[in-house]
């Protein structure tokens, strides 16, 4: 049986870029949930959830969130099985 996954990705955005790259993260990726938080210093990052089936991976979304113009890095902050 194949259960579903829950990652959480942080979402480094290029200061001034917030509006795009959310706007694009929704409509491209549909994620469950996303929120941006300031970090520090100007600093934003995008807390992006999605939930998968456990055979189709996180490395797919963290490869589309890469290629996302102003994105300047992406890392998994956590992920659970459902």
């Amino acid at each position: 049986m194949m259960g579903s996954v829950a990652t959480v990705f942080k979402v480094y955005i290029e200061s001034g870029k917030e509006g795009d790259v959310s706007k694009e993260i929704r409509e491209k990726l549909k994620p469950k949930n996303m929120q941006v938080e300031d970090v520090a210093f100007g600093i934003k990052v995008a807390k992006v959830l999605f939930v998968h089936e456990d055979t189709e991976g996180s490395s797919s979304f963290e490869e589309r969130l890469r290629k996302i113009s102003g994105v300047n890095e992406v890392e998994v902050d956590d992920e659970t099985l459902l």
